[in-house]
């Protein structure tokens, strides 16, 4: 699959999630270097990925989600990058993060090779979202064709309280 990075295409490796699939599992690091495993999240999810907290597209994505949340009662959301540990954690204390999870694929990629979200030009996450009910079966994907584009906000909040 192609996305677009300013109009340039990139390519994404590996085979992408697809709504009705059964979510892959997969570790990733929290902020304080813990490792955070598929099975230890459950119920309704949404699943973010972006290039980078640190650009102000993925930075206006992840302030949404986190005002939003409120809306989602029950609903846990986790938002995926490459960034270090220590990079989001830095950006989370200088922003008021309080009802998102920000999590690190750096270590080995299992998140990106999982679900088809690795930028193999750039080794960075493209942006996607996924929605995923409590039996862990997906009911939303969004790949975005423009890395710098919003993903859909409505749609994937929406998706998420019907399954609340």
């Amino acid at each position: 699959m192609q996305v677009k990075f300013q109009g340039n295409p990139l390519t994404l490796l590996g085979e992408q999630v697809k709504i009705g699939d059964k979510f892959p599992d997969f570790g990733v690091t929290k902020n304080d270097l813990n490792p955070l495993w598929s099975k230890d999240t459950t119920g309704v999810r949404i699943f973010l990925t972006v290039p980078s907290i640190d650009t102000p597209v993925c930075d206006l994505e992840v302030m949404t989600f986190n005002n939003r949340a409120a809306e989602i009662p029950g609903v846990t959301v986790y938002i995926i990058s490459m960034d270090l540990p220590f990079a989001q954690a830095r950006w989370c204390g200088a922003n008021v993060v309080n009802a998102v999870h920000l999590l690190s694929d750096y270590h080995e990629r299992q998140f990106a090779n999982a679900t088809g979200t690795l930028i193999k030009e750039l080794s960075l996450l493209t942006r996607a979202a996924f929605v995923v009910d409590a039996n862990n079966t997906v009911k939303y994907v969004e790949f975005l064709d423009e890395i710098t584009d919003q993903p859909n906000f409505e749609a994937i909040l929406s998706t998420a309280k019907s399954l609340t």
